[in-house]
């Protein structure tokens, strides 16, 4: 893995932009992430929160507090219901921390650390979001959203012929349709989505950095889409989850490339999995996607679960990131547990057509934990559960309480 310090720690925090709509739900939730490559040398991939939605905040019944706290980074927004009619909410967003604007370099299948740095800061956003057919079943949210971001960028194990990018601010707007939505949990029992977004980034500096081989373009254009179907089969207790997604984009760089690699699927809002692969092993200006997971149930409390997925991609690679062909699959396994509050797996998975030294394929492992702190505590701490409730009482009787 190399140093401590080379080790990018990517403990981003996308799930607080989970929805292009203000969360209804309460939710206090525990997330980990984790992919290693058992082959090569890889970055961090990772990540670690505490996500919390809480509507009604502060005792006012049209705000809404979402949160997700990592342990460098913070993202965080204000919903106001109602703020602009009866249909149309405003969202105040305000985010910033350590090492969420790194940057690792992988070619061909190799991480350069030599062409890799750390990047921090932090950013302030206002959104709005309609609802489109208010009392339908499917909900169409429409949302627009502006951004306003400071990034800066310092040496990791970086060349010191290798200049760093320029600090520099980037202002975005992103506008988009969602119909549906899929909650920011683990393997949700039921979800639909068809959605279509645009993104414009606008930079304030557009030098050359590098070895002078590399440019940050002063504007880039991204659009995609992605249709996500979830069901959990009443009787047996099946799940089968299929998305679809493709993107394309205008002057896209290595800080606005999309960018697929590794099973972590809460590392951002729309992750562009590839089982077997590095976290962010491909950078490509356009791409399909096509993946699926499928949950069996091993035993008749359903609380074990032989999980299957796969993926394959068609992609376009970023100029100056070509590699040899451009269809790319990968498949793996793992064992799920999912309790009344815990949600485990551990799993497998190999890269079919991942580069690495030895020629084509890669093996990794992961592991996927979520925590519903809200539900543990109603269930933990309900007095109408009196064997329960005492054994609290005496545990904490121990130590004076």
């Amino acid at each position: 893995m190399g140093s401590a310090r080379n080790s990018f720690l990517l403990l981003l925090v996308c799930a607080a932009r989970a929805f292009a709509q203000i969360d209804p739900d309460h939710r206090e939730l525990i997330q980990v992430g984790y992919n290693g490559a058992l082959e090569g040398h890889q970055p961090l991939s990772a990540y670690v929160f505490y996500y919390v939605n809480h509507p009604g905040f502060l005792d006012h019944t049209n705000l809404t507090l979402r949160m997700a706290v990592a342990p460098t980074y913070i993202d965080s927004e204000l919903g106001i219901s109602g703020a602009l009619g009866e249909n149309t909410g405003v969202g105040l967003g305000l985010a910033g921390g350590g090492f969420a604007d790194s940057y690792a370099e992988i070619r061909e299948g190799t991480y350069l650390p030599s062409e890799s740095f750390f990047g921090h800061g932090g950013e302030v956003r206002a959104s709005i979001y309609h609802l489109f057919n208010p009392g339908h079943l499917i909900p169409l949210n429409g949302v627009l959203r502006g951004t306003a971001r400071y990034s800066t960028y310092a040496d990791s194990d970086t060349d010191e012929d290798f200049q760093l990018p320029h600090n520099r601010v980037t202002s975005s707007v992103r506008t988009g349709l969602r119909w549906g939505g899929r909650e920011p949990v683990l393997f949700p029992r039921l979800a639909m989505e068809l959605s279509i977004w645009y993104e414009g980034q606008f930079r304030t500096d557009d030098d050359s950095y590098g070895y002078g081989d590399r440019r940050v373009e002063p504007y880039s254009h991204l659009f995609w889409a992605q249709g996500t179907l979830v069901y959990t089969l009443p009787d047996s207790g099946h799940s089968f989850d299929l998305s679809l997604s493709a993107g394309t984009s205008i002057n896209a760089d290595r800080f606005s490339a999309y960018r697929l690699g590794a099973l972590l699927p809460l590392i951002s809002e729309y992750p562009l999995s590839l089982p077997g692969y590095y976290y962010q092993e491909i950078s490509a200006d356009q791409f399909v996607l096509l993946s699926g997971n499928y949950l069996l149930p091993l035993e008749h409390t359903r609380r074990w679960f032989l999980n299957l997925n796969a993926a394959t991609a068609i992609v376009d690679y970023l100029p100056g990131m070509e590699q040899p062909g451009n269809s790319l699959s990968g498949v793996g396994a793992g064992l799920l547990y999912a309790g009344n509050s815990w949600k485990v797996m551990v799993g497998y998975a190999y890269g079919v057509d991942a580069m690495r030294s030895h020629g084509r394929g890669a093996n990794s492992i992961g592991v996927l934990l979520q925590f519903d702190w809200g539900k543990a505590k109603r269930q933990g701490f309900d007095p109408t559960t009196p064997n329960l409730w005492r054994g609290f009482q005496r545990v904490f009787g121990l130590f004076g309480a």
